[in-house]
C-alpha cells in the first residue's frame, strides 16, 4: 500500500502588515490565486500574499514588502515555507527537524510586480513561473515639466491621503527627514494632505539623524526655515560608535555595502526615536524616489550607461529583470531587493514604515516620463531633472516653494563621509564574509 503524498505549506507572513485599501485580504488573496495579472494589479496598497489551490501555490507582493520562500524535502512530500525573513524560515526548519537543509542561498525572493507560481510536485524541485502584474507604459506623457510635476506629486499626494486615512485617529506620524528632494517632497506633501483632510498637523514630526557634524541637520533647517515649518524639526542625536555592521547584516540579511550603510543609519534613527517615544509606530520616508526618477550616480556603476538606465523598464526598481542572467533568485534585484534596508530596521525596532514613492500609481507616472526626449542622453541633464520635476509638482499641489539641494545619499548625511567609512567599510567581501559566518 502506497503512503499518502502530503505536501505542506507554512505561511509565516504577518497578515497585520498588509494595508489594503479597496478590498479585504481574502478578496486580494483570491485575486492572487487566480493568477490573472489585471486582477492582481487592482489590489491597492501594501501586501505580501500567498494563495493555494491543491498543489498549486501562487504568491505576490508589493515593492515595499519583502517575501521569501524555501522548498524543503520530506519523505511524505515537499514543504513550502514562506516568510519575510531568512531567519524565520530557518527557525521553522529547525522546529521541523529539517535545519540541515537550510542555506541562505537556497531561499528565494518573490520579485516585486510578479505573480510567482509553484507546483508542489516533489523531486526534482519544480521551476517557478513568473507572470508580471504591473507593466507601466513608458514615455506616456509630454515633455512639459509642469505637467509632469503635477502628475507625479499629485499621485504622491493621493497615496499619502489613502495611507493617512487608514491610521487610527490622532496617531502621530514621523517623517525620516534629511531636507533632500525625496524626504522634502514627502514631508511637504504629508503636511499639506493632513491640513486638507482636517487632521491636526501637530501630529507630524520631521526626524533628522545627527551622529555628529553631519550635513543633514543644517540642510533640514535650511529647508524648513524659509517655509516657516522649522517647528516640526526634531533632531535625533546618536553616536557613530554605535554603528555596528554585524548587527545591520543580521537585521537586513544582505551584504551590499550601500544597503548596509543606509540600513545602519535607519537603525540608528529608529533606535533614537524609539528611546524618546516608546509608543511611536508610523514612519514615512522617501525610499524609492531616486529609483523613480533615475537619480543614481551612473559613473559609480561600471555596468551602467545612461542608455541602459533610460531604456530599460524600471531598471532601478527590479534590476535587470526576471529571467536574466544577472537576476538573483535569492535576492531579486534593484529596489525589489534593497527595500530591506528600510523595511527590516523599522520592523526590528517596532515601527511600521511607508513610502508613497513605492506605490504603483506613483511609479507609473515616473515611468511615463519621456526621459530620452528630456535629456538627449545627457547625464548632467538627467541628474538635474529630478529636482525640476519634483519642485514644480510640490508647488502645483501644495503651493509651497520647495528648496532643492544637491543630491546626497542618506548614509552620508548624519556624519561626515570619512568618519562613516571608519565604522562601515566599503568592501562587499568584508560584509559577505560576515553574512555567511552567521550560518556556519
Amino acid at each position: 500500500m502506497n503512503e499518502a503524498y502530503l505536501e505542506r505549506v507554512v505561511d509565516l507572513l504577518d497578515p497585520a502588515q498588509n494595508r489594503i485599501y479597496n478590498m479585504t485580504a481574502e478578496e486580494a488573496r483570491d485575486r492572487v490565486l487566480s493568477g490573472k495579472p489585471a486582477a492582481v494589479r487592482e489590489i491597492d496598497g501594501s501586501f505580501a500574499l500567498l494563495a493555494r489551490d491543491g498543489r498549486t501555490v501562487r504568491m505576490a507582493r508589493s515593492l515595499d514588502r519583502p517575501m521569501r520562500y524555501f522548498l524543503a524535502k520530506r519523505h511524505e512530500g515537499p514543504a513550502l515555507i514562506v516568510a519575510d525573513r531568512m531567519d524565520a524560515i530557518r527557525e521553522q526548519l529547525r522546529h521541523d527537524g529539517l535545519e540541515d537543509q537550510f542555506h541562505p542561498s537556497y531561499t528565494r525572493m518573490v520579485p516585486a510586480h510578479y505573480v510567482v507560481e509553484i507546483r508542489l510536485l516533489g523531486c526534482p524541485d519544480p521551476d517557478p513561473t513568473y507572470t508580471r502584474y504591473f507593466d507601466p507604459r513608458r514615455n506616456a506623457f509630454s515633455t512639459d515639466l509642469d505637467e509632469l510635476g503635477r502628475r507625479y506629486i499629485g499621485a504622491l499626494a493621493d497615496e499619502t491621503a489613502k495611507w493617512l486615512k487608514s491610521l487610527l485617529e490622532g496617531e502621530p506620524v514621523g517623517v525620516c527627514f534629511s531636507g533632500g528632494i525625496d524626504s522634502g517632497a514627502v514631508f511637504l506633501t504629508t503636511y499639506h494632505v493632513m491640513r486638507q483632510l482636517g487632521m491636526n498637523p501637530s501630529r507630524l514630526k520631521a526626524f533628522t539623524l545627527d551622529l555628529g557634524n553631519g550635513p543633514d541637520l543644517a540642510q533640514a533647517r535650511k529647508f524648513l526655515s524659509p517655509l516657516g515649518l522649522e517647528l516640526f524639526l526634531e533632531p535625533i542625536e546618536g553616536s557613530a560608535d554605535a554603528l555596528n555592521p554585524e548587527e545591520t547584516i543580521r537585521v537586513v540579511e544582505d551584504y551590499k555595502p550601500l544597503d548596509v550603510e543606509a540600513a545602519s543609519m535607519v537603525l540608528a534613527l529608529c533606535r533614537g526615536i524609539r528611546a524618546r517615544y516608546p509608543e511611536w509606530t508610523h514612519l514615512v520616508d522617501g525610499d524609492g524616489g531616486d529609483e523613480n526618477l533615475k537619480d543614481y550616480p551612473i559613473e559609480e556603476n561600471p555596468e551602467l550607461t545612461i542608455r541602459s538606465v533610460v531604456n530599460n523598464l524600471m531598471l532601478y526598481h527590479e534590476g535587470w529583470g526576471v529571467g536574466r542572467i544577472k537576476h538573483s533568485l535569492t535576492y531579486s534585484g534593484g529596489l525589489s531587493r534593497s527595500y530591506t534596508r528600510t523595511y527590516a530596521p523599522a520592523r526590528h525596532l517596532g515601527f511600521e514604515g511607508f513610502s508613497p514613492f513605492t506605490r504603483p500609481s506613483v511609479v507609473e507616472v515616473a515611468e511615463g516620463i519621456p526621459f530620452i526626449e528630456l535629456t538627449g542622453y545627457d547625464v548632467p541633464r538627467l541628474y538635474a531633472l529630478k529636482g525640476e520635476i519634483v519642485a514644480r509638482g510640490v508647488k502645483a499641489i501644495t503651493g509651497l516653494d520647495m528648496p532643492v539641494f544637491e543630491k546626497r545619499r542618506f548614509q552620508h548625511g548624519a556624519l561626515p563621509k570619512e568618519r562613516m567609512r571608519s565604522h562601515l567599510p566599503a568592501q562587499e567581501t568584508v560584509y559577505r564574509r560576515k553574512f555567511l559566518a552567521m550560518y556556519q
